[in-house]
C-alpha cells in the first residue's frame, strides 16, 4: 500500500475528487482517502511509480506527498550515498546542475510536488541575474541616472546643476552590499531551510542518461544517480575571434560592473542590450565612450529603435560608431589600440559586450546524446524536454530567450513536468527590456516578424511630443508604435522608446494576450499624465488626428 500526505482540501467533498484523479491512474486498485487525516491509501499493482500518484492529486490543485514512514513506497532507482535514508530514497529523485533562476524555482517547485532535489553549484550561489547581471546592473545604471540628472536636466533654467563627485568606492560597496542581500535572502537562506534540497558543491558530467560524476570544490569526487535531471548552468560572455584582443586585458560584464575606477576612455564592442547599458552607464558617470558597431544599435530590432537610441547617445556625447569593426586590438602602456574599417580607435578601458554563449563545456553532453543548436544551447520544446529521456533544460543555456524571467518560467514548468505534470512555456507574448534613459521595451512581434508569418499588417508610430506626460516632463525623446493586423485590427506587437518604457509593455503585452484590437485599447480608461496613456494615444491614431484631442484623450 502506498499512503500520500495531502494538504490543500478545502471541504470534506475534495476527498471524491482525489479518489477519482487515484482512481484514473493505471494499476491503481482501490484509493481510500480522509478528509479529516490529509492521506490517501492506495493500492496498486507492482511498479506502480507513487510520483505518478503524486502528480495526479497535483494536478486537481492539491500538495501531496509520499509518506516517508510507509516503507513499501521504495522506487527501488538507486540515488547518491546518503547513509542508508531507505525512505527519503522513496521520493522521486531530481538532480539540478546550477542554482540561479531557472534552477532555483525548478528545485523549489519540484519539491512543492514531493520530489526530493540534488542542487549542484560550481561557482556562486545565485547564478548570473543576482550576482552579476540583473541586479548590479540596475543599480549601476541607476546611480549614473542620478549623476546624470544632477548634471543637467530639462529643469536647469530654475535649478541650478552641480556636477557630482563620484566616489566609485562607495557606490561599489553600497552595489555590493545589495547583491550581497538578494543573494541571500532569495538563495542562500532559502536552500538553508529546505531539507529536501541537497546542495553539493562542484562541477557536474554526465557519465549516462541517470548519473552524473560531481567533481566536489574539495577535490573529492561524488557519483549522483537520479530519476530526472534539469539542465541550468546559464551562459557566459562570448568572446569575438578579433585577432590580439585574447591577448589583452580587456572586460567582459563581469569586470565592468565591479571596476573600482572610471576609465577616462571606454571602448565598447557590442550594439544590444548589455552593450549600450553599460556604455551610458560609464558615461554618465564620467567616462569618454565609444561603442563600436558591427551594424547599428540594435540591428534585429525594428529599426526605429536603434535610430531613437543613437540619436540620445550621441545628445549626450557618446560616440556611436555604425558600421565598424576592429580588424586587431594590442594593449600597450595601460592603452587599448583598436584598428577598425573607420579608422584607429584608442582607450583606457575596452568592453567587449558581443553576446552570451552557453555553459556547456566538460558536461559530457555526448554520452547522453543531448542534441545542441550551432551556437551550443540545448535544443528544448515548449515542455523543456531535451532530446534525451528524463533530461530537461531552462534558462540561459538553452535556445530560449535569455531573460531571467523566461528562465524562471521555464524552470517551474520543468519542474511540473519532471514530477509527471503537463506544463508549457508559451513565449508568443514576452516582453523585454533594455535599461537605457530612454528605455527600450518590445512584445509581441515587429512589422518585419508579422511579414516573416505571412500576417498583414498596420502600423502607427506616436511621436512623444503628443504625450502629455512626456511634455510635462520636458522630455519628448523617443516613441510609441503599435503593430496592429490589417482588416482585424487585432494588436499583434508594440515597440517603444520611452522614458520608464518598462512600465508601459507589460500593458501592452495584456492587451495583446487579450486579443484586444486597437478600439479597445482605445476605448480604455488611462490615468491622465502617465507615460502608458502614450498606449490609448497611439491606439486613437488608428481614427483620429491625436493632435485635435482635448487633454485627456477622449
Amino acid at each position: 500500500m502506498i499512503t500520500l500526505m495531502i494538504q490543500g482540501m478545502p471541504c470534506p467533498s475534495c476527498v471524491e475528487h482525489v479518489r477519482e484523479a487515484l482512481l484514473e491512474v493505471s494499476g491503481v486498485k482501490q484509493a481510500d482517502v480522509s478528509y479529516l487525516e490529509g492521506l490517501a491509501k492506495v493500492i496498486a499493482a507492482d511498479g506502480v511509480d507513487p510520483q505518478i500518484l503524486v502528480a495526479a492529486v497535483s494536478s486537481l490543485g492539491y500538495r501531496a506527498k509520499v509518506n516517508r514512514s510507509d516503507s513499501s513506497t521504495a522506487s527501488g532507482h538507486a540515488s547518491e550515498n546518503d547513509n542508508g535514508h531507505r525512505q527519503r530514497d522513496a521520493l522521486l529523485h531530481i538532480a539540478v546542475i546550477g542554482s540561479g533562476g531557472a534552477a532555483m524555482a525548478a528545485a523549489l517547485k519540484s519539491v512543492e510536488r514531493g520530489a526530493r532535489v540534488t542542487l549542484i553549484e560550481r561557482g556562486v550561489i545565485g547564478g548570473t541575474c543576482v550576482n552579476i547581471g540583473c541586479v548590479p546592473s540596475k543599480i549601476m545604471i541607476r546611480a549614473a541616472h542620478i549623476a546624470y540628472l544632477r548634471t543637467t536636466s530639462p529643469f536647469d533654467g530654475g535649478i541650478s546643476a552641480v556636477a557630482p563627485t563620484i566616489q566609485r568606492d562607495r557606490l561599489l560597496a553600497q552595489q555590493q552590499g545589495r547583491v550581497d542581500e538578494l543573494r541571500h535572502a532569495k538563495y542562500e537562506g532559502i536552500l538553508e531551510n529546505a531539507p529536501d534540497i541537497n546542495l553539493l558543491h562542484g562541477e557536474a558530467r554526465f557519465k549516462d542518461g541517470h548519473t552524473l560524476i560531481v567533481h566536489l570544490s574539495d577535490g573529492n569526487e561524488r557519483e549522483v544517480s537520479f530519476d530526472r535531471c534539469l539542465v541550468a548552468t546559464g551562459a557566459s560572455a562570448a568572446i569575438p575571434p578579433i585577432p590580439g584582443l585574447k591577448d589583452t586585458p580587456y572586460w567582459t560584464s563581469t569586470e565592468a560592473l565591479v571596476s573600482p575606477t572610471i576609465p577616462p576612455r571606454l571602448a565598447v564592442i557590442g550594439s544590444s542590450v548589455v552593450a549600450v547599458e553599460l556604455a551610458q552607464a560609464y558615461a554618465r558617470l564620467g567616462s569618454k565612450v565609444m561603442i563600436l558597431a558591427r551594424s547599428t544599435l540594435f540591428f534585429r530590432e525594428d529599426p526605429a529603435i536603434g535610430e531613437a537610441v543613437t540619436e540620445a547617445f550621441r545628445a549626450e556625447g557618446i560616440d556611436v560608431l555604425t558600421q565598424t569593426q576592429a580588424s586587431s586590438v594590442s594593449f600597450a602602456d595601460g592603452e587599448f589600440v583598436l584598428v577598425t574599417n573607420q579608422g584607429e580607435v584608442r582607450a583606457d578601458k575596452l568592453l567587449v559586450a558581443t553576446g552570451r554563449s552557453p555553459n556547456m563545456r566538460s558536461m559530457g553532453m555526448e554520452n547522453v546524446d543531448v542534441k545542441l543548436n550551432p551556437q551550443g544551447a540545448i535544443m528544448v520544446d515548449h515542455q523543456m524536454r531535451t532530446s534525451a529521456p528524463d533530461i530537461y533544460a531552462a534558462g540561459d543555456c538553452t535556445d530560449q530567450p535569455q531573460f531571467v524571467y523566461v528562465a524562471a518560467a521555464a524552470g517551474t514548468r520543468a519542474a511540473i513536468n519532471m514530477t509527471g505534470g503537463e506544463a508549457s512555456l508559451d513565449l508568443s507574448v514576452m516582453p523585454a527590456v533594455v535599461f537605457t534613459d530612454p528605455q527600450v521595451a518590445t512584445v509581441g512581434l515587429s512589422e518585419a516578424e508579422a511579414h516573416l508569418k505571412n500576417i498583414e499588417t498596420v502600423s502607427r508610430m506616436l511621436s512623444l511630443d503628443n504625450v502629455p506626460r512626456a511634455l510635462a516632463n520636458f522630455d519628448t525623446r523617443g516613441f510609441i508604435k503599435l503593430v496592429v493586423e490589417a482588416g482585424s485590427l487585432r494588436l499583434l506587437g508594440v515597440q517603444a522608446v520611452t522614458p520608464e518604457a518598462g512600465e508601459i509593455i507589460q500593458t501592452a503585452a495584456i492587451a495583446i494576450r487579450a486579443r484586444m484590437t486597437v478600439q479597445d485599447l482605445a476605448d480604455q480608461l488611462f490615468p491622465y499624465l502617465t507615460m502608458v496613456e502614450g498606449l490609448k494615444l497611439c491606439a486613437q491614431t488608428f481614427t483620429k488626428d491625436v493632435k485635435q484631442l482635448s487633454c485627456c484623450a477622449g
